[in-house]
């Protein structure tokens, strides 16, 4: 993973002109980046972070995920998208699913690189090893946390034998979730609200047919 800092600019008495926004030489940055197959670049605090695709068993939990959130959601005003950008002005991230309206075409932004976080109700992520459990458990839970997405789930197949945690209440002020359910593999998890509001995440979605 690479990672190119935001560093905060340095005024002094003598500087008459303003700097760049570095937060529009992240983006340009971000939109100008040619990537390899397999790889994502996401702006997440700050930094623009690159990071390969996940496993298997990664994609096969979203995967699942996904497709038994399409059927509770049965083919009402909100569905479920993975492989697309979420753009909050100039931050970018890249779940592994989320749900937003069925048609989403005057939520998505005027370049068309991704879809307006205001729009998303809900997003998922699983924890890529690879990467450290810091990016989604810390760094991306006060990123969705500010950007007011009303529900944050987290799977982590390394955590002991594996967890399923469920955020809600967001405060965008204070960039936190007031509402916070951990569960190991195993125990049901039910969404609180929301689009997918009633959903389980139980052994149909973690396991345990999954392959390493």
């Amino acid at each position: 993973m690479t990672a190119l800092a935001q560093e905060k600019p340095v005024t002094t008495p003598e500087a008459t002109t303003p700097g760049p926004d570095l937060d529009e030489v992240l983006w340009q940055t971000w939109r100008g980046m040619e990537l390899p197959e397999g790889l994502r670049a996401e702006i997440i605090e700050g930094f623009i972070e690159v990071s390969p695709t996940g496993r298997f068993a990664h994609g096969q939990i979203a995967n699942r995920l996904r497709r038994a959130i399409d059927q509770h959601l049965d083919e009402g005003e909100w569905a479920t998208y993975q492989d697309i950008n979420v753009v909050d002005d100039r931050k970018v991230w890249y779940p592994d699913c989320f749900i937003a309206p069925e048609d989403p075409e005057e939520h998505v932004t005027d370049d068309g690189v991704g879809i307006k976080a205001s729009a998303v109700q809900l997003i998922v992520e699983v924890v890529s090893p690879e990467q450290g459990t810091e990016r989604d458990q810390d760094r991306k839970r006060r990123a969705y946390a500010g950007a007011g997405i009303p529900v944050y789930v987290l799977i982590d197949d390394d955590d002991g034998h594996g967890t399923v945690t469920v955020l809600a209440a967001p405060r965008p002020d204070e960039a936190v979730y007031t509402d916070v359910h951990r569960v190991a593999y195993g125990i049901d998890v039910i969404i609180p609200e929301g689009p997918a509001k009633g959903f389980v995440i139980g052994e149909a979605i973690t396991g345990p047919l999954r392959n390493a």
